[in-house]
């Protein structure tokens, strides 16, 4: 199949590692270029090294509860591609604790991080292009909550709704937008939440007989199904929650 991104520009967030590291890799792979964000200047080169050096990415230190940060990551990706046909938002995921135990400073960061950095990607990018594919890293939590996760269940669902709205609002100009829920992935974040349990082992065999297949994903997985849903093949899937969990979703 071919997916038609050759040459097409994307800003991927969050990029220095794990989903946002594996989607970007998928898109370098089929012929895009992207715009990699990350807070640390020194993990997004060698992000940058892995896709192959600054021909077909490019890395831009920034953190997206910067209210300036979009602006200039589109600035970048347009100053270096002369173009950006989208991008694929994804921010680390918000700690652990129970809902009468999260401090308004807690909510505020999360806040300014996993939701508002992700609306000022989102206007950032329409304001050059309406005509745009834009992908969210979500969360099952957007459909069923997830114990100890009162941040994620809490700021999740909203971003779920909204790529709905986006969708609305983009879609006449030609322009796309979706959400992705993870399940367990085995990215860097997961094994250290998985390292925090008095038992790891007992821990992750657990969870893995929870899920269909019976194993963690593997971030490429993910990667791919990313990069099909921001490319051409994906043109009339818009408006929607796609889960990648292995089947461990227990509602439609």
């Amino acid at each position: 199949m071919r997916l038609g991104l050759n040459n097409k520009v994307f800003l991927v967030t969050a990029a220095s590692g794990g989903l946002g590291l594996a989607t970007a890799r998928a898109l370098v792979d089929e012929g895009a270029g992207v715009l990699l964000t990350s807070r640390s200047q020194e993990r997004l080169d060698r992000a940058v090294s892995i896709l192959g050096g600054t021909q077909q990415a490019i890395g831009l230190a920034a953190d997206l509860s910067d209210p300036h940060a979009a602006d200039l990551a589109v600035k970048a990706a347009l100053d270096s591609f002369g173009r950006i046909d989208g991008a694929f938002v994804s921010a680390g995921g918000p700690p652990k604790g129970h809902v009468a135990e999260v401090s308004d400073e807690q909510w505020r960061a999360s806040f300014d991080s996993v939701f508002l950095g992700a609306m000022r990607v989102v206007r950032a990018i329409v304001a050059v292009n309406r005509a745009a594919t834009l992908g969210f890293v979500l969360s099952t939590s957007v459909k069923v909550p997830l114990t100890n996760m009162a941040l994620s269940n809490g700021l999740r669902p909203g971003l779920g709704m909204l790529v709905k709205q986006l969708a609305d609002e983009i879609g006449p100009d030609g322009g796309r937008a979706f959400g992705m829920m993870p399940g367990s992935i085995a990215t860097q974040r997961l094994i250290d939440l998985n390292k925090g349990t008095p038992d790891p082992d007992a821990a992750r065999a657990a969870s893995e007989a929870a899920i269909p297949l019976r194993r963690f994903g593997q971030p490429e997985e993910f990667g791919r199904v990313a990069a099909f849903l921001m490319s051409e093949a994906a043109s009339y899937v818009t408006g929607c929650v796609i889960p990648v969990d292995g089947g461990s979703l227990r509602s439609l």
